[in-house]
């Protein structure tokens, strides 16, 4: 089965739109990608799931075919959490599960924190909660900065050449030929500024850690990350051991992008998570 897809672009103000696309039957499930990644992250997960969850999908700012504004602060956490609820409320969606990976795991924490009257639960793949060392985080907002002003120098070919070097992607090297020429494929069709000042305005350093309103964290909340990736176990551990309504699982040959690497794993936890604390639409055959 081929699952339709409906586009949409909700102009949530500021200069910025935000584009995505719906399909599926059931609960709504909202799906942030990471760094570099669009709506099409989503399409293997999105087959396994679209009988049982109408999935949304969107850009984040400057990825895909959102709009890049030109000001950093406009890509902050804080900021989007604020526009998350102005496109369920154009979608008119109440309160959908999130599932959000990597920076799209970030923003879901910080719309689930901000926002907690929205989410019905959470799905947090490959998650951080920012950087708690001030030191750390200091050199990290450095590099992060070298980079954007990299990929603005340089272009998106070449960012992307070098992005696919890092050890982070190691273990999706036995991925098929055909699945990492679309990865690529996808990260090429962002535009430098986008990219930029995402790192800019929404690196893991840009903000202030969340690690201390974990606590408050009242959404049930899945945490996943790939057993093949070491700092993002103990993240994940260390965040589901603070909120109070949280449960941590490891996928075992996976590395960070458990959604690219084991779908099919993926979408069994989502599916026997949420299916344990929303109620779900079948379709019957």
């Amino acid at each position: 089965m081929t699952l339709a897809l409906h586009p949409f672009e909700v102009d949530v103000g500021g200069g910025l739109r935000l584009h995505g696309d719906r399909g599926g039957a059931g609960q709504p499930l909202l799906l942030l990608h990471g760094f570099t990644g669009s709506t099409g992250t989503w399409t293997a997960l999105r087959q396994s799931v679209g009988e049982r969850f109408e999935t949304i999908a969107l850009d984040l700012p400057g990825h895909g075919r959102s709009s890049a504004p030109a000001e950093p602060g406009r890509y902050a956490l804080g900021t989007l959490a604020a526009d998350l609820s102005r496109v369920l409320d154009a979608l008119d969606v109440e309160q959908p599960a999130v599932l959000g990976y990597s920076l799209g795991a970030r923003a879901a924490l910080r719309f689930a924190l901000d926002r907690p009257e929205r989410v019905g639960a959470l799905v947090l793949e490959s998650v951080s909660a920012g950087v708690d060392d001030a030191g750390e985080r200091a050199a990290r907002l450095a590099a992060d900065r070298a980079l954007a002003d990299s990929i603005e120098r340089d272009g998106i070919e070449a960012f992307v050449a070098r992005w696919e070097t890092l050890p982070l992607w190691e273990s999706q090297r036995i991925l098929p030929a055909e699945a990492r020429a679309a990865q690529r494929a996808a990260r090429l069709a962002n535009v430098p500024r986008g990219l930029a000042n995402s790192l800019r305005g929404a690196g893991v350093a840009a903000e202030a850690p969340v690690t201390g309103r974990l606590t408050s964290l009242n959404a049930p909340t899945l945490v996943v990350a790939g057993a093949l990736d070491a700092k993002f176990v103990a993240l994940g551990e260390a965040i589901a051991a603070r909120a109070p309504r949280a449960r941590f699982v490891a996928v075992e040959g996976a590395g960070h992008a458990v959604h690219l690497e084991r779908p099919d794993v993926l979408a069994a936890h989502v599916e026997e998570f949420l299916g344990g604390v929303v109620p779900l639409a079948r379709t019957s055959h």
